[in-house]
C-alpha cells in the first residue's frame, strides 16, 4: 500500500474581518499519496486556494488556521516552529502560484533566484547552484538556458515565466508540489504545454502534485483523483474516472454539465448553475448548495449532510446523491 504523503484532517481556516468571520475553509479533509496527482476543483471562493496556502502556512492576517491538522509524512505542519517550517517549505514542499510576475522578484535575475533556493535547501556552493539553475531551465525547455540565467523576469513571456517558476519549485527535488491555478494567466495553447510539463516533470522527479483548478478539463487529463469543494467544504472526492462517469453530488453534476461540448450544435445554450454561491460569513442552515440544488428537499435545508462513502473510493456530502 502506498504511503500517505499528506493528510489534511478537519482543516478550518477563518478570516476575522470587520463585517464578520469568513469561514473560508471549514472541516476540510483529504489525503495525497506519494507520486499521486490530486485535483482540487470548485468555483471561485470555494476555498481551494486558501486550502493550499494553509498547507504552506502562508495565511496572513486577518486569516488564521483555527482547527485541524496538516500532516506531512506524519508531522503536523500546523504545529511546526518557524525553523522546521522553513526546512519543509521550498525544500520538501514547493508551490507554483497563479501569477508568476508577482511571485518572481523583478530586480533579481532568474538564475540568482533559482540558485538561492538550491543553496538554501541542497547546501550547494555558488558554482554548483548556478549549474543546477541552468540544468533546471533546460529541463523546463527554456531555449539557451545558460545565457538566460542572467535575464530578469520582465524579459520572459508569461509562459516562460511560469516555466521559471516550475524550475524553482522542482530545483530542490520536493516530495510535494502544490500548483495553484498555474495556467490561469496563460492562453490556451501555452496552458496545455505548461500542464504537460508539470505532469512530465512530476513523474520524472517522483513528486506528488496537488493541482488547484476550476477547469475540469484540466483535471480529466492530469489527475488521478479529484476533490470537489463548495463554500469552504469538500462535497465530493473520487477517482477521476469515477467522478466523470458517475458523479454523486448534485454540485459536481452541475459542474460537469456546464462544460462546453464540441458535439453540441452551433448556437446551443451553455448550461449554467443557477443562483450564486452563499456568503461565507452568513452560511445558510443545512447544505450550503441547497439554495441552488434542483434535488434539494426540506431535510437539505435543515441538516448539514456528512461526507460519507457512496461507492468504491467515492465520498459525497449529500442526502440524495446520483
Amino acid at each position: 500500500m502506498t504511503e500517505k504523503l499528506l493528510e489534511v484532517q478537519n482543516l478550518r481556516t477563518h478570516f476575522f474581518t470587520r463585517t464578520g468571520v469568513v469561514k473560508a475553509v471549514e472541516d476540510v479533509s483529504f489525503y495525497l499519496e506519494e507520486g499521486e496527482t490530486l485535483g482540487v476543483v470548485g468555483e471561485s471562493g470555494s476555498g481551494k486556494s486558501v486550502t493550499s496556502l494553509s498547507i504552506m502556512r502562508l495565511i496572513d492576517k486577518p486569516g488564521k488556521i483555527v482547527g485541524g491538522k496538516i500532516l506531512f509524512k506524519g508531522e503536523d505542519i500546523a504545529e511546526m516552529d518557524e525553523d522546521r517550517l522553513l526546512q519543509i517549505r521550498g525544500g520538501k514542499i514547493a508551490m507554483i502560484f497563479q501569477d508568476p510576475m508577482t511571485s518572481l522578484n523583478p530586480v533579481l535575475t532568474v538564475g540568482f533566484q533559482i540558485a538561492e533556493a538550491v543553496k538554501t535547501h541542497l547546501k550547494l556552493d555558488d558554482k554548483a547552484a548556478m549549474n543546477r539553475a541552468a540544468e533546471m531551465l533546460e529541463r523546463v525547455r527554456i531555449p539557451e538556458a545558460r545565457r538566460r540565467l542572467n535575464h530578469y523576469p520582465h524579459e520572459f513571456s508569461g509562459g516562460m515565466r511560469q516555466r521559471v517558476m516550475i524550475a524553482i519549485a522542482l530545483s530542490c527535488n520536493p516530495q510535494l508540489l502544490i500548483a495553484d491555478e498555474p495556467t490561469t494567466a496563460l492562453d490556451v495553447t501555452i496552458q496545455a504545454q505548461v500542464l504537460e510539463l508539470i505532469k512530465g516533470l512530476s513523474k520524472e522527479f517522483r513528486t506528488a502534485t496537488l493541482l488547484i483548478t476550476h477547469d475540469l478539463g484540466v483535471v480529466a487529463g492530469t489527475c488521478d483523483r479529484v476533490v470537489v469543494m463548495y463554500a469552504g467544504r469538500v462535497v465530493e472526492s473520487a477517482p477521476t474516472h469515477t467522478l466523470f462517469k458517475k458523479p454523486a453530488h448534485p454540485y459536481t453534476q452541475a459542474l460537469l454539465q456546464a462544460i462546453p461540448r464540441p458535439d453540441e450544435p452551433p448556437g446551443s445554450r451553455l448550461h449554467a448553475i443557477s443562483g450564486q454561491p452563499p456568503s461565507l460569513i452568513n452560511l445558510p442552515a443545512g447544505c450550503p448548495f441547497a439554495p441552488r440544488c434542483v434535488k434539494a428537499q426540506a431535510r437539505c435545508r435543515q441538516e448539514l449532510p456528512p461526507l460519507e462513502t457512496k461507492g468504491a473510493g467515492q465520498m459525497a456530502a449529500c442526502f440524495y446523491p446520483y
